[in-house]
């Protein structure tokens, strides 16, 4: 007993679940259970009924349909009650996530841990709901939309890990305000310094130096420079990410003399072709093969070694133009990463991609779209535990394949046969096959967590007036 409340035996709690499930539901305890250090008893039973009726539930994923979803409609009350005022560290959860993705995936990329780091909008119809702001969005992305919208823009990032597929991760999330639409007693701070702050958290919680993959969009000096130049005690960061096809490229210095004259030292090499005219470049094209968007494909590249506006004069990058089977046009891509291949590189920028499809399963899977949260802790918890929901779904589908083999739990539907892996739909449909005994097992540790009951012999009014 702790803190008037029975800790549940989860070894004991595994018995309950029978024979054909008893592995899927010890492997989605022991993740479960990881957590439990960052809340109180109770609140830990809230976050774990959250979690699994997120993975449950199968309409619009507001607490009372997650909760009809496991059997526990009676608790609405104090779900609701723990999402808008419960003890939650945010931050401790977002840490606590990282260590748990890299103690079961521990997988690199040539001695790095790869993030990648983008932005999404959750779109909001009302201005009453906390944190949203308009936005513009393009025509072309959203034939279907007005061009200006009101939504909650989150920078959002997450670990990629290496395979056939590449598997994305979402471990952290900031919400980002235009300082126009800035909520009261919020600090104000751009997209950019969001993706440092993210960074440097994982940082500081990964064995392994961190490679970014970004968007071009994040390829500023607020995002390369800090990350160049870590603060004392911190790692430097490299990163791969999209260069503009007119990028000022520069030769580096070589024995570069001072000037007899007097002035400044010259900071810059000569001026470099740019991307687009990369014919001029005085390198020859290397050939390759690697693992690029679903299929192995070959590819053929240049590589120059040179200085980047962006980074500045003190650090010397990679540019890279690839040339890949399939595709008419070239890829332009930069990084710090010296030590990786040119197939590592072009890899890392294929499976930057992999994100966007964690975002279209965020939003039509695990409820990013139907969130019905309107107060500051409510909107920030949702998008924190569908984050937690999908990563750990696919954590268990890591364990799944090791135990059982992916041939075992999953096999292509009839309607598509060229189907090769399993998605997070899949991985859903598996939960959902044991949904009365998940019920059965949230309705126990529901049980379990209570405090005990006094029992008198003479009744209530007996108890109280002695």
């Amino acid at each position: 007993m702790q803190g008037g409340y029975i800790i549940p035996d989860m070894d004991a709690l595994k018995e309950s679940v029978m024979d054909d499930g008893r592995t899927l539901g010890s492997i989605w305890q022991s993740l479960l259970r990881e957590f439990q250090p960052e809340f109180t008893q109770g609140g830990w039973v809230r976050f774990v009924d959250w979690i699994t009726g997120t993975v449950l539930c199968d309409e619009e994923h507001t607490v009372t349909q997650i909760l009809t979803s496991v059997g526990l409609e009676s608790r609405w009350r104090a779900v609701e009650a723990f999402v808008e005022y419960g003890s939650w560290d945010r931050q401790a959860v977002e840490r606590r996530l990282m260590r748990v993705i890299d103690e079961v995936r521990p997988t690199h990329l040539g001695g790095y841990r790869v993030m990648a780091i983008d932005d999404t909008k959750e779109h909001r119809t009302s201005s009453d709901v906390w944190g949203t702001c308009t936005f513009h969005e393009s025509s072309a992305r959203s034939p279907n939309r007005a061009e200006t919208v009101r939504a909650h823009n989150w920078v959002a990032m997450g670990h990629l890990t290496p395979g056939k597929p590449w598997t994305y991760l979402p471990c952290a999330a900031r919400l980002y305000f235009r300082k126009s639409h800035l909520p009261v007693g919020e600090e104000f701070k751009t997209k950019t310094a969001h993706a440092v702050d993210m960074l440097r958290v994982v940082d500081e919680e990964s064995a392994r130096p961190i490679l970014a993959a970004f968007d071009g969009a994040y390829a500023m000096e607020t995002v390369i420079r800090p990350c160049l130049n870590p603060p004392e005690g911190a790692r430097r960061i490299d990163f791969v990410t999209r260069l503009r096809r007119d990028a000022r490229l520069y030769h580096p210095l070589v024995n570069e003399k001072k000037n007899p004259k007097g002035g400044r030292p010259r900071q810059w090499g000569r001026r470099m072709a740019s991307p687009q005219n990369h014919a001029k470049w005085d390198v020859d094209w290397q050939t390759g093969r690697t693992y690029i968007h679903g299929r192995t494909r070959s590819f053929r590249c240049k590589r120059v070694l040179c200085q980047w506006s962006v980074s500045g004069p003190e650090h010397l990058i990679f540019a890279y133009v690839f040339e890949v089977r399939g595709y008419r046009k070239p890829w332009y891509v930069v990084t710090s990463a010296m030590r990786l291949s040119a197939a590592q590189v072009v890899a890392v920028q294929a499976a930057r991609f992999r994100q966007e499809d964690g975002f279209r399963d965020h939003k039509q899977r695990l409820g990013m779209e139907e969130c019905r949260a309107w107060t500051k802790e409510p909107v920030l918890r949702t998008f924190q535990v569908q984050m937690v929901a999908q990563s750990l779904l696919r954590l268990t589908q890591f364990q799944l394949d090791a135990t059982w083999g992916e041939a075992t739990w999953w096999h292509a539907p009839e309607w598509n046969r060229r189907k090769r892996h399993p998605s997070l739909l899949d991985l859903r449909r598996l939960f959902r096959r044991h949904r009365p005994r998940c019920s059965k097992l949230l309705c126990r540790l529901e049980e379990m967590q209570k405090p005990p009951q006094a029992h008198f012999p003479c009744g209530r009014a007996t108890a109280r007036a002695a």
